[in-house]
């Protein structure tokens, strides 16, 4: 259905803007901390655990078929490319006064630096998989759909930032390329959310008693 093309397009380019992310936001910490076994320790399961907080949430979230999971993921991606955006200023800043911290300390930072965007784009998931089940009611196939096109938004970007992006624009040029994704995201899924609940509208508004009738 065109409607699913939309979703799977979208998730897509969420995926491909969040291993972008990854990929700047590493090599920004990577070089404010250092590059050794334990700032990659620290780096790497900062991100794993935002994820996996953030899918918690989001499933969580997205468990009361009242909550418009859509408009949502909207506003989820809108966060996430605003933050995008800003990131590495925010980074160096912080850098600069945690230099020579302890590390614990650095951990910390760490961890929450980038837990309010991993803990949005780990809800992306969940969000998306209750749309489409609302919509057909097979849950397997939600998930292993929208899993994979995620997954392949990331293989593409992989590859893309070591051929293209990284080299032509820089860390400051990626995260903008990957927030201006989101934000495109972002649009594309209010869009989509719009046009699902224009039928509801429009049965709505025929239910509805007329007015000014004698």
């Amino acid at each position: 259905m065109p409607s699913r093309a939309w979703i799977y397009l979208v998730f897509f380019l969420s995926g491909f803007a969040a291993l972008l992310y990854q990929i700047v936001w590493q090599r920004a910490l990577y070089a404010i901390y250092g590059i050794n076994i334990e700032s990659v320790t620290m780096v790497v399961t900062a991100f794993m655990l935002g994820l996996g907080l953030g899918s918690l949430a989001g499933g969580e979230v997205s468990k009361d078929a009242k909550r418009p999971v859509l408009l949502m993921f909207s506003l989820v991606e809108l966060g996430i490319g605003l933050f995008g955006a800003v990131s590495l200023g925010v980074f160096h800043a912080v850098g600069r006064v945690t230099l020579g911290m302890s590390t614990i300390g650095t951990f910390f930072v760490t961890f929450f630096l980038v837990l309010v965007p991993t803990l949005l784009m780990g809800s992306t998931l969940p969000l998306l998989v209750a749309h489409l089940v609302r919509s057909s009611g097979n849950v397997g196939k939600s998930v292993g759909t929208l899993y994979f096109v995620n997954t392949l938004g990331s293989a593409f970007a992989s590859a893309a930032s070591v051929l293209f992006i990284m080299g032509r624009a820089g860390q400051l040029g990626s995260v903008r390329v990957a927030a201006a994704l989101n934000v495109t995201v972002s649009l594309l899924a209010y869009v989509a959310h719009r046009r699902a609940q224009r039928p509801e509208e429009i049965a709505e508004a025929l239910a509805a008693p007329a007015t000014g009738e004698k």
